[in-house]
């Protein structure tokens, strides 16, 4: 009788898995497609000022759960959608950008605009899951990599990254320091 063994389970104690730090954002890798074939799954820091800008996937679903701080979220198709501000946007049935807080789950299916920012004084961090993996654990180290090659941000770089990996840039992503105001911008 042969015996067939099931594959093993994977623990990732706090603290732990691969981490990649920016000034844009902070990024640890919990489960990634070698884990697993339903999704990867992230531990995110945002710090002050950070904005990802609108953006959406046409094949990936995401799932955002707030751990600590606030960000301002949303997760919806405008009436009309503006290049400069998500905030102001607003969906056929009256949602607009709301701010989350500890325990907020944010689901967004493929095509669905959505954002995150971090308007407040303290980093906010989250639970941030991608499916299908490994498209967004490929484009975070991608998207490192170019953060970190020099003081200037190469934009078409950014912007062939997210081409590749199914990313449709609808409003800029910024990274204006607390106190900064205006509109000093990481990447477009």
């Amino acid at each position: 009788m042969t015996l067939i063994s099931a594959p093993d389970g994977l623990v990732v104690p706090p603290g732990e898995g691969r981490t990649l730090v920016t000034a844009a954002q902070r990024v640890t890798f919990k489960v990634t497609g070698e884990h697993s074939r339903a999704a990867s799954s992230f531990e995110v820091v945002v710090p002050p000022g950070f904005d990802v800008g609108a953006h959406r996937h046409t094949r990936s679903e995401e799932l955002f759960y707030v751990l600590e701080g606030e960000l301002d979220v949303l997760a919806f198709e405008p009436r009309v959608r503006t290049r400069d501000n998500w905030r102001e946007w607003e969906s056929a049935s009256g949602q607009r950008c709301v701010r989350a807080t500890a325990g907020t789950v944010i689901v967004v299916p493929p095509g669905c605009p959505h954002a995150f920012a971090n308007v407040t004084g303290d980093p906010a961090r989250m639970f941030f899951q991608a499916s299908p993996p490994p498209d967004h654990e490929r484009y975070f180290e991608e998207l490192f990599e170019i953060l970190e090659s020099g003081p200037a941000v190469d934009h078409e770089a950014i912007a062939e990254l997210r081409l590749r990996y199914d990313i449709e840039q609808l409003t800029p992503l910024r990274m204006t320091p607390p106190g900064a105001g205006g509109g000093a911008a990481a990447a477009r």
